[in-house]
């Protein structure tokens, strides 16, 4: 009895780890094809391997669908910061990292092929409206509801276990350097920059942010800046980098130092 109740438990373990494979196989397969892509290849996909890099940060070149030399060092740089083979070739492992990255990713016009751009307008128009949560629909800043969703995460990331005033001077500092000259001029570039954040090098970033978070990144976009301005901070217990102790310290919230 004690062999067939072991051979049961492998075959229902195995029978859940095969399950658990389809879905998340499935859910890349909703938006790339089953096509290895790489240096030389067209089409569909690379606009979305291109509009999803994009996104991120990676990729500041043309979306275009030509998979060219560009493309192909933001895949290389994407692979690396998430702990992949950076070989500039776009497989299944890489396809659904991507995906899992770039969840509330909405494709402008230009960033889908011809083909479909006829309908790409009208999915736009009322882009937003399903996710988010209890994100605002608008706001003074002119974020959209991936860039508010992408700061919720971040938060939640790198300080759901700091008070709230902290929370809320964390989301600010992104705001921050959205607007400094010093920094890239959107929310997923600041947040995906290269070394920026911890959450994106250790995939916290992909964590489902809490209502506290979420409230957080609300109250910095109305105006409150715990920070006053700051465009740093990092935690002393943690903190490897020698440069960011340089760094001017204005004031500290929980445990997080913050810096101009």
């Amino acid at each position: 009895m004690s062999y067939r109740l072991v051979i049961v438990t492998v075959c229902v373990v195995f029978g859940l780890l095969g399950l658990y494979t389809l879905q998340h196989h499935t859910q890349s397969k909703e938006t790339f094809s089953n096509a290895i892509l790489k240096q030389g290849s067209s089409g569909k996909d690379i606009y979305e391997l291109q509009g999803r890099l994009k996104a991120l940060g990676y990729y500041n070149g043309k979306v275009d669908g030509d998979f060219g030399p560009k493309t192909k060092n933001a895949v290389t740089w994407f692979q690396w910061k998430f702990g992949m083979k950076s070989d500039g070739v776009v497989g299944p492992k890489t396809k659904l990292k991507l995906w899992e990255a770039t969840k509330e990713w909405k494709p402008t016009a230009e960033e889908v092929h011809p083909s479909e751009r006829e309908n790409a307008g009208g999915n736009n128009a009322g882009g937003g409206g399903g996710g988010g949560g209890n994100l605002p629909a608008s706001n003074s800043l002119g974020l959209s509801q991936q860039d508010l969703k992408i700061m919720a995460n971040a938060v939640y990331g790198e300080s759901r276990g700091e008070p709230y005033e902290g929370q809320v001077a964390v989301a600010a500092v992104i705001l921050n350097r959205v607007k400094s000259s010093q920094f890239p001029n959107t929310v997923s570039g600041v947040i995906f920059q290269p070394g920026a954040f911890t959450a994106v090098a250790d995939g916290q970033i992909n964590l489902e942010p809490n209502d506290k978070a979420i409230k957080a990144v609300k109250d910095a976009v109305s105006g409150w800046d715990p920070s006053d301005g700051c465009l740093y901070y990092f935690n002393p217990v943690t903190a490897t980098s020698k440069w960011i102790w340089s760094r001017p310290q204005y004031k500290t919230i929980g445990k997080h130092i913050f810096c101009r």
